[in-house]
């Protein structure tokens, strides 16, 4: 080091041996200074000399999962030859011999899977992935000592990828309880133990990489993301925090390869816990139920509403025959907080809900217009709600009057203008007729079709009404100006223009 430096000092500034005393006597500051300025908590910890113990206290509750689905194959017909030809009986002994020939006896093929499980009661309740079972018809269930016990499926989840079976046993089983993921930091050690690519139990060890993870694979992901090796065939394994207890269900990788390249994905304790509960229970997930359409608040959006930061969930429809409806929430609120729970991102409420019992009443804050206000609702069940309809808008019907503002030509609504776009006949609000391409309007995906409903969340009915708000808006200085469209399927989204 002291060879290297000299090498780069100017000939003649520096000697060798005043830099070497130099340097050692900064080293030594440093680390003095690092040694003091450190925590006592941080300075403590240091990576386990072995995870050998770990490993084998849990061990015996880590299963391996076969799945097979038998599926019925169609019988390939024999290539139509003339009578006589030399290669007849050629094809007729090759696809008789494969078990293809022309019989009208339908043929069955077999689809096997391998996955990981872990036991979370002794009576013989295990979890797993719902991938990893699919809709298989038989179901086996290996143990680190060999043996293999058939499962039925007591129920399954696909949104949060989660499925409970049971074996039965004549003995109790060595079972594994679930910890405290909320505990989690980036950082802290853990432990995936499973069965990559069919070898059978694997232990690898890595740590927490990052929380609350959207991998897009569906409505709550929420994922701990860990360098802990996860393979295919891991999925449904647990991941140990250093107690030994399951703070997460290894589910999903990021991978060019196919094979480990240290980013993998595991499903939350604190999420797994409740609906394996309610599997267990009712054989079916009972998730808790609003009754809104949301979208993200962005910065634009949170300025046009005066909320200072973008923060919240914004309401962008009300389900007519949902708990929101009664408890007096609109479209335009911003969900900030629920149940006592911070609303940080859109993202976030979907998960709280359906997390909250079914016919708990809760207070939910929101942001309407500047100010927060505090509703009770009392939520309705998810799996109702999703087979109710969507939502219809009001109807009206004007003269039309066209006008230009924010890179849009707008029109009032006629019967002529709903049958060009297509439009529903109860849909209220000033058509979009034209989008100049250059306009941020058109960087929003603003389209002619579409339907201003709504300017600073007040209802407008005709262009001169969405001029009349745009300048209201501009005199308060605001720099955006949020409006409510809907497309021709009466779906609606809020977009913030600026007016600057």
């Amino acid at each position: 080091m002291t060879q290297a430096l000299s090498a780069l000092a100017p000939s003649g500034t520096v000697r060798p041996n005043r830099l070497s005393r130099r340097l050692a006597a900064s080293c030594f500051a440093v680390a003095a200074f690092v040694a003091t300025a450190l925590p006592m908590a941080a300075q403590a910890r240091s990576a386990p000399e072995s995870f050998a113990d770990l490993a084998e206290e849990v061990t015996g509750a880590v299963v391996n999962i076969s799945a097979s689905t038998t599926v019925e194959a169609k019988n390939r017909t024999l290539p139509q030859l003339p009578p006589g030809t030399p290669f007849e009986d050629l094809f007729e002994e090759f696809f008789n011999r494969r078990g293809q020939g022309n019989g009208d006896t339908p043929r069955q093929r077999r689809s096997n899977s391998l996955g990981s499980g872990f036991v979370i009661d002794p009576s013989g309740i295990v979890v797993t992935n719902n991938h990893v079972i699919g809709d298989a018809n038989d179901i086996s269930v290996i143990f680190s000592d060999g043996t293999r016990l058939k499962a039925e499926i007591v129920g399954k989840d696909s949104k949060v990828d989660l499925a409970v079976l049971k074996v039965k046993t004549d003995k109790p089983l060595k079972a594994v309880k679930f910890g405290d993921s909320d505990a989690l930091r980036p950082g802290d050690w853990v432990l995936a133990i499973g069965n990559p690519f069919g070898l059978g139990g694997s232990v690898t060890a890595g740590i927490v990489s990052a929380r609350g993870r959207n991998i897009d694979s569906g409505p709550y992901d929420n994922y701990i993301q860990t360098d802990a090796a996860i393979n295919k065939g891991n999925s449904g394994g647990p991941l140990f925090n250093m107690k030994g207890e399951v703070v997460g269900i290894n589910t999903a990788i990021l991978s060019p390869t196919g094979g480990s390249v240290g980013i993998g994905f595991a499903v939350p304790a604190s999420t797994a816990a409740p609906v394996i509960e309610q599997l267990r229970q009712y054989g079916e997930t009972r998730r808790g139920w609003l009754g809104v359409r949301i979208q993200s608040v962005d910065d634009a959006t949170a300025e046009a509403l005066g909320l200072g930061t973008a923060r919240g969930a914004l309401i962008a429809g009300v389900d007519e025959k949902g708990p929101a409806k009664p408890a007096g929430l609109d479209v335009g609120d911003v969900i900030v907080r629920f149940d006592g729970k911070e609303v940080k991102d859109s993202r976030d409420l979907p998960r709280i809900v359906a997390s909250t019992p079914v016919g708990k009443t809760v207070d939910v804050v929101v942001v309407r217009k500047g100010k927060e206000e505090t509703k009770k609702v009392t939520l309705g069940r998810l799996e109702d709600g999703e087979k109710q309809a969507n939502l219809q808008q009001p109807s009206t019907d004007t003269p039309t009057v066209t006008r230009q503002a924010l890179g849009l030509e707008m029109a009032t609504m006629s019967e002529d203008l709903r049958r060009r776009y297509g439009l529903k006949d109860d849909q209220k609000g000033v058509v979009i007729t034209r989008v100049d391409p250059n306009s941020a309007a058109a960087d929003k995906r603003i389209q002619p079709g579409d339907v201003i409903v709504e300017v600073g969340q007040e209802p407008v009915s005709s262009p001169a009404d969405v001029t009349k708000r745009i300048d209201a808006i501009k005199s308060q200085g605001r720099k955006s100006v949020l409006l409510l469209v809907a497309n021709s399927q009466g779906e609606v989204r809020f977009v913030a223009l600026s007016v600057e």
